[in-house]
């Protein structure tokens, strides 16, 4: 494919039909006369048109080089629109709200909010990161989501808070194990059993290792660790193994028959769930909008 004429030729071009001169062109785009001449000289070369008539009084444009600068000015206003729109597209992506959030709220509270502004015409868009707690609340903290939706028990220093919802932590089983049915466990039993978890720095297992810790018992080290609240129900369900996991990430499954729940005997586990900021940024319009929504209350 032949190399394309440079933009900057085209708008030499377009420049002299419109001041009517090579001079006042050059003027226009602030180069010098003889370099605007140069750069004239080689496009007809290019071109193999003639597209400038010189003469003793001057130098204007030949009827093709009007039919070129026609076109070419269609070319320059294309290029405009085009950097135009990406600069649009730039602005509009930098403006977007970045909310970082939890597995478990991801999963089953940003669709039901998204949802709620869906067809507004002035919802904010939203770009969603799914971490565990812990790397939620770095990302707010480090300036890199302006909201942080978390469900570990406490809230770092520099962060301000409302609590969401509550939650609370159950032991779920496949319904053939043998706690299917029990009407509960304790913490020993419970740090004995074939237990997968979520990783650490999850909310999830940081309230578990608290409330253990609470009713003097520890998990055992070396525990499997997963990384999605759906690997630790497929565990549960094929492998026998024993999960705890949020009571609003298994209502389904155990609704369903998939799963038995077993409360846990000693322990209380149960949670708030939390929107968090930067103590030190006032809120954009964007996130007042999406914590109204999440807290319930009009925006």
């Amino acid at each position: 494919m032949a190399e394309r004429i440079s933009m900057a030729a085209l708008e030499l071009l377009v420049a002299v039909d419109t001041h009517g001169s090579i001079s006042a062109a050059a003027r226009s785009l602030g180069v010098a006369q003889p370099t605007a001449s140069a750069g004239l000289r080689r496009l007809e070369q290019r071109l193999g048109l003639e597209l400038l008539s010189r003469g003793a009084r001057g130098t204007v444009l030949t009827p093709s080089g009007r039919a070129a600068a026609g076109w070419a000015r269609e070319v320059v206003e294309a290029s405009d629109r085009f950097q135009t729109a990406v600069a649009g597209m730039r602005a509009g992506a930098a403006s977007a709200l970045r909310v970082a959030a939890s597995l478990t709220i991801a999963e089953y509270l940003v669709p039901r909010w998204l949802g709620l502004l869906t067809g507004d015409a002035d919802a904010p868009e939203i770009e969603l990161t799914v971490r565990n707690s812990q790397d939620v609340t770095t990302r707010v903290l480090a300036g890199d989501a302006e909201l942080g939706f978390v469900e570990s028990p406490a809230v770092a220093p520099g962060l301000r808070s409302r609590t969401i919802a509550h939650d609370e932590l159950v032991a779920v089983v496949a319904r053939a194990h043998p706690w299917a049915g029990r009407a509960g466990v304790g913490p020993e039993e419970l740090a004995a059993a074939r237990l997968v978890l979520r990783e650490t720095g999850s909310g999830t297992r940081e309230i578990l290792e608290q409330a253990l810790a609470g009713a003097g018992s520890d998990l055992p080290e070396h525990l499997p660790a997963l990384g999605s609240t759906a690997a630790l129900k497929a565990a549960v369900q094929h492998g026998g193994s024993v999960a705890v996991l949020s009571a609003l990430t298994v209502a389904e499954d155990v609704a369903a028959g998939r799963l038995a729940a077993v409360p846990i005997d000693g322990l209380d586990l149960t949670r708030r769930l939390r929107v968090v900021w930067r103590t030190d940024a006032p809120l954009s319009a964007a996130a007042r909008r999406l914590s109204a929504v999440a807290l319930g209350t009009p925006s």
